[in-house]
């Protein structure tokens, strides 16, 4: 109904004017707040829109225990930049027990002419440098071969996602990939570098360093 127009039943002609916050001096920042109360799908668009970071959907669920655990502890609502510290503290800050000193690929024919590329990596474990080597159908695969060996680790790769977070030739990428332990257990790692292959394998080794901290 409208106001010359009172009749049960009748719609409300009211103008619905959509803004934008930064007309009224505010910022998305200011206006979406991060408790304990918050969604996965909350934590995840702040990420995107303030940072830039597309999690895949699969870790939303991930982030958004870590960041509830987080505002219990602190009792408080959080601020984008306290969500995006923990981030970077949970993912791209593990360098522990696992950590990458080097990686080479180079690409190898068979006798059937198929291409296999072939890595060779040297990583810390808990400080001592380890010499590994792997085949398989791209660096990320000749990597996890070559980490599934020995003493080393033991895991499979679920699933790996990548974007630029800028443009231009020295730009960053982001790599996501999610690994499931020998215990079945699942753990998502993120990486950054220039170089799109060296992110997605520090991103192995970050789920790897994250799957040890939480099994101790």
């Amino acid at each position: 109904m409208t106001a010359q127009d009172p009749t049960p039943g009748a719609l409300w002609q009211v103008p619905y004017l959509p803004i934008d916050p930064k007309d009224i001096g505010r910022s998305y920042e200011a206006i979406i707040r991060i408790n304990s109360q918050s969604g996965k799908g909350g934590v995840a668009y702040v990420m995107e829109t303030e940072f830039g970071y597309q999690l895949p959907k699969a870790m939303h669920v991930e982030l958004g225990k870590i960041i509830k655990n987080l505002a219990d502890e602190c009792g408080e609502e959080l601020l984008a930049t306290q969500l995006f510290q923990a981030f970077e503290q949970e993912y791209l800050h593990r360098c522990e027990p696992f950590a990458l000193e080097s990686f080479h690929v180079e690409e190898i024919a068979t006798q059937n002419d198929s291409k296999v590329v072939a890595c060779t990596a040297h990583i810390s474990v808990d400080g001592i440098v380890r010499a590994l080597r792997g085949h398989g159908n791209g660096p990320i695969d000749a990597f996890v071969q070559a980490l599934n060996q020995g003493d080393v680790a033991d895991f499979k790769v679920l699933s790996y996602t990548e974007h630029a977070l800028e443009r231009g030739a020295e730009a960053q990428a982001i790599a996501y990939i999610q690994i499931q332990t020998s215990s079945d257990a699942t753990f998502f790692g993120a990486a950054i570098d220039t170089n799109i292959e060296l992110a997605a394998v520090k991103a192995v080794l970050s789920a790897l360093n994250r799957s040890q901290q939480y099994h101790r």
